[in-house]
């Protein structure tokens, strides 16, 4: 376990930002414990899949072309999704785009934050800019994940209600990361927090439109929160006290923020260890009542031409997000649908990554279960929100019976996670769907990456084509 420096500087007195950088700085491979280090290796693996699977898409097009014309074309960095070598900055840009596209890429329960794809992709840049070793990388990603689940936590409610949490303390986790990397010290690692905190943005307006702007959150996450941290190593100084400072990103971003969170328990409790893997293929918050209707239908052998209507009791965060997609046009759009979503389990009990597409769309099965689905407020699954995202729904049948069904974890939360079998079959999954690795080459991948702590040098994952 990890202890807190004993002796603090002046103004880190009651300063929660200089308190957990000064954490930050010293978390090394050697204090974290077993599990920690093995759940880094697969939520590694999980991110690595998820940024494969979002080649082809035509935002991670428009970022590939970005990158091409605006950055260097060749580097020590990997752009994942074609195979291409670039500056950290740009290869951080267009990952973090990557792996944010088909919504299987982590998310951490109360911070409401997907960390993985934000700061796998600035520290593997970083690490392959610096040539670091596994074991630095492991504890880069350590000690990102510590501080964009902290500040989230932080935030609280009222910021995810506006902000797209993984966009605004994204950039945060990946400039700590990137730093902790880079072996600077608190006052820089202060001044990396500072300058991403300033760039921090991210509005959930553009679930109402089917924008691309999801992406570009992720994106611009990793690659700020890189450069914050480079900047910050050469001198470049930021607000010191910018999540907790009069005009910090709690004044201008929340109304129900603790500064408690960003340093209760450090050392002790691990966010690496409370991350939860992505089952289906869609927006986390429609998992609960997926695995509750699921769960359902399959003990009471129920189809789906059976039932009247399904009620999904959910968290306010759910309403806040889902609420404004109510007739998805887009693929996207529709993983963020919670009548399309139960309507994937409904007909085809399951919610995979092949069954979101333009011709389910159109799908009359599809589209008719959707339109009996309503999503209600539940007081009991709001108490318990975002520490446990619990599951329940309530099914009418057309023989007149009302079914009721809860669960209390979703399948890849922590206590109800997916084996390593699963996620190396997940891993070829997401490879699969976009043709970005054979499956040989795929299988070299993850017994890399299951070896990642003992690994020199992380460069060179895959090849060129």
């Amino acid at each position: 376990m990890l202890t807190k420096t004993k002796a603090k500087l002046p103004d880190a007195v009651g300063q929660p930002t200089r308190e957990l950088c000064e954490f930050l700085t010293q978390i090394r491979y050697e204090d974290l414990p077993e599990p920690v280090v093995a759940r880094a290796e697969e939520l590694f693996l999980d991110w690595f899949a998820s940024t494969l699977a979002g080649k082809n898409s035509h935002q991670i097009i428009i970022l590939e072309n970005f990158a091409r014309s605006m950055g260097p074309s060749s580097g020590k960095c990997e752009v994942l999704t074609v195979r291409g070598r670039s500056s950290p900055f740009f290869c951080a840009l267009v990952n973090g785009g990557a792996s944010h596209v088909v919504e299987q890429d982590d998310l951490h329960n109360s911070g409401v934050l997907h960390p993985g794809t934000v700061v796998f992709p600035a520290v593997l840049a970083a690490a392959q800019d610096t040539g670091a070793s596994g074991k630095e990388l492991i504890a880069a990603a350590a000690a990102g994940y510590e501080t964009g689940v902290r500040v989230g936590e932080f935030l609280g409610r009222s910021h995810y209600k506006v902000f797209h949490t993984t966009g605004t303390a994204g950039k945060l986790a990946a400039a700590a990361g990137v730093a902790r990397l880079l072996r600077l010290d608190a006052e820089r690692m202060q001044h990396a927090l500072g300058s991403a905190g300033t760039m921090a943005a991210g509005l959930w307006e553009f679930l109402r439109d089917a924008a691309d702007s999801k992406q570009l959150h992720t994106s611009k996450a990793a690659a700020d929160g890189l450069m914050a941290a480079y900047i910050a190593r050469d001198g470049f100084t930021g607000a010191r006290r910018i999540l907790e400072g009069a005009q910090g990103m709690a004044a201008g971003m929340s109304n129900d923020a603790e500064p408690a969170h960003l340093t209760d328990s450090v050392g002790s409790r691990w966010a690496l260890a409370e991350t939860s893997f992505k089952f289906h293929a869609s927006c986390r918050h429609t998992h609960p009542a997926a695995d509750a209707l699921l769960a359902l239908m399959q003990h009471h052998h129920i189809k789906a031409e059976e039932v009247a209507s399904v009620t999904a009791h959910v968290h306010q965060g759910a309403l806040d997000v889902l609420g404004p997609v109510t007739d998805p046009q887009s693929i996207h759009q529709s993983k963020f649908s919670m009548g399309f979503v139960l309507a994937q389990i409904a007909v085809n009990g399951r919610a995979g990554l092949a069954d979101f597409t333009e011709q389910s769309l159109r799908e009359p099965r599809l589209r008719a279960f959707h339109n009996k689905v309503k999503m209600a407020l539940d007081p009991e699954i709001d108490r318990a929100y975002p520490k446990r995202w619990m599951g329940r729904v309530t099914v009418k049948t057309l023989d007149g019976r009302d079914i009721d069904q809860r669960i209390g974890s979703p399948k890849g939360d922590p206590d109800n996670t997916l084996s390593r079998t699963e996620l190396e079959d997940k891993s070829l999954r997401l490879a699969a769907h976009s043709g970005a690795a054979t499956e040989t080459e795929m299988k070299e991948v993850i017994a890399r990456i299951w070896r990642l702590r003992g690994e020199r040098d992380v460069r060179d994952f895959l090849g060129a084509r």
